[in-house]
């Protein structure tokens, strides 16, 4: 049993990304939705996640995604906040209002309600820029299905802290 705030799986993996990327001095940022911050919880909780943790951002509302990281209405209102294109804008958007070197972002219907046919409870999206690299977004659609929203919000984390190793 761990101490800690989080689940032990989640800490290890948080204290591997802090290690790794402060190995090669690499600086990241989050941006949060359905997560509510816990990736960024996650990493601050390994001592030393100064070195590696420039700034998160929780962009719960499609209006703080807009505000704070320049997604555009016309991507929430075509592709909705819950998309691969939307993740990338967040991730995009982050790393350019930080001084990191690596963004990533997730956003999901972490439920019990808001799911849609489309879109179910248990859909979230990841996306990943490096500060740098040009070329096609990197995102990911994930169903995390039959869950609770607490077992949705733990392996979003996960994956997201996953996205972070170099």
């Amino acid at each position: 049993m761990s101490d800690g705030l989080l689940p032990p799986e989640i800490e290890e993996l948080a204290k591997r990304v802090v290690e790794a990327n402060s190995a090669i001095g690499r600086k990241v940022t989050v941006a949060e939705s359905c997560t509510g911050g816990l990736v960024a919880a996650a990493l601050t909780e390994v001592p030393g996640s100064s070195s590696v943790l420039d700034r998160g951002f929780v962009t719960y509302s499609n209006e703080s995604k807009m505000e704070c990281l320049d997604v555009s209405l016309e991507i929430i209102e075509t592709f909705g906040a819950v998309s691969i294109a939307c993740a990338w804008a967040m991730a995009k958007g982050a790393l350019e209002r930080s001084n990191a070197d690596i963004a990533v972002a997730i956003s999901g219907v972490a439920g019990p309600a808001g799911g849609t046919d489309l879109k179910p409870v248990g859909t979230v999206v990841f996306a990943r820029v490096v500060r740098g690299e040009e070329g096609e977004p990197e995102g990911e659609l994930k169903r995390f299905e039959p869950a609770s929203r607490a077992e949705i919000r733990r392996e979003a984390t996960i994956c997201a802290l996953e996205l972070l190793l170099p």
